[in-house]
């Protein structure tokens, strides 16, 4: 495979079925890619301020040279915008935008403009098509993928929204080279859980080339991306809403999330460092608990020490609450069944499963032992 190539991911849910295309230069075929799907030649673009600075003028020359017309609302970057204020925000600006069921929004950033922007889409006039151009390495792998879509709330990450899935997702692998590298290894975090959850030569394959693909080999980071994303289609295609195999998907993020939340969604810890941290967490319990063997959790720390990345909670800066805090942070996960948390655990690397009756002495024995950690 050479990087001149786009390659194709198909995602076979039936009459919402679409192709998720993995390549360079997407953003300059956007046009080409996107003209099949429109009803009249115009599209609204939602993005926020960094994607727009660096990319919206590349994206709308891309819709240009096909005769498509555009109009954009820029956002504020960072997590705080999955609100319900940057919600109507979107909502009225489209609806201003006289956008007609049949027409298309456009997604264009990382992970909080894919989920802001695809729930505004399904809300707007009961649902409207909209095409995901994720430009962060964990919005290509991850949060553009599978028709999650939503907002935050102050009882917890992704609490509000629908399922919604989108026409098209371009992931163009250009974007990923103006990532600062902390926000490159973040979405990382999402790559790497992949191999842990259903994939242990996936894994393996990171472990040789992690280096190579954070470093900028483009090959690598196509291969990674495609394999990322052919693992959710087929898991999603199985499981759209998340009924059963599609919680393996957050394998790390009971942990993770609480941790967010811990840190107020801010800077300190994001998301994709907590999706890291919480794998290594989530390995950790699965060995207490007699499931899986405890140099697990230990090679995919070394992993994502060799990486640079966080990986565990004494790499978390600031303070933190005790474990009996983290417990009830994690209590307002969407996860929750019937009161009971559900959390992915792992019988070896390659082979998580969905647990719901984890004793809660055991979790809280696993967060005892990392906070000890930080002294």
């Amino acid at each position: 495979m050479t990087t001149t190539q786009i390659q194709n991911v198909h995602v076979p849910l039936g009459a919402r079925a679409y192709d998720i295309r993995i390549g360079p230069g997407l953003l300059a075929r956007a046009g080409a890619e996107m003209a099949p799907f429109l009803n009249r030649p115009r599209v609204a673009v939602v993005t926020d301020e960094n994607v727009a600075r660096h990319h919206l003028r590349a994206l709308g020359r891309g819709l240009e040279a096909a005769g498509i017309a555009w109009s954009s609302l820029v956002l504020p970057a960072g997590e705080a915008t999955k609100s319900w204020a940057q919600l109507q925000r979107s909502v009225e600006w489209l609806l201003a935008e006289r956008v007609e069921r049949r027409d298309m929004v456009i997604a264009f950033g990382g992970g909080v403009i894919g989920d802001l922007a695809g729930f505004a889409a399904a809300v707007v006039r009961r649902g409207v098509r909209f095409v995901q151009i994720p430009t962060t390495l964990l919005a290509q792998v991850d949060s553009s993928v599978g028709g999650k879509t939503g907002i935050n709330s102050p009882m917890g990450k992704n609490l509000i929204g629908a399922f919604h899935q989108p026409s098209l997702v371009l992931a163009d692998t250009d974007v990923l080279n103006t990532l600062a590298p902390r926000d490159f290894l973040a979405g990382y975090g999402e790559v790497v859980k992949y191999g842990l959850l259903g994939d242990a030569d996936f894994f393996a394959w990171l472990e040789a080339h992690g280096p190579a693909l954070a470093a900028g080999d483009a090959d690598a980071r196509i291969r990674a991306i495609r394999r990322s994303c052919e693992m959710k289609a087929g898991i999603v295609a199985r499981d759209e809403t998340e009924a059963g195999e599609r919680a393996l998907l957050n394998l790390g993020h009971t942990f993770g999330h609480a941790l967010e939340a811990a840190t107020g969604y801010s800077d300190r810890l994001l998301h994709g460092e907590g999706v890291a941290i919480g794998c290594v967490l989530a390995f950790a319990l699965s060995a207490r608990l007699g499931l899986a063997a405890q140099e697990h959790a230990g090679r995919i720390a070394a992993h994502l020490e060799a990486m640079g990345m966080k990986r565990r909670l004494a790499d978390i800066p600031g303070p933190l609450p005790d474990a009996e805090g983290l417990l009830e942070l994690m209590a307002q996960d969407k996860k929750v069944v019937d009161g009971r948390l559900r959390f992915v655990l792992a019988r070896d690397i390659g082979k998580a499963f969905v647990a719901e009756d984890v004793p809660e002495e055991a979790v809280l024995a696993v967060l005892r032992e990392a906070l000890a950690e930080r002294g």
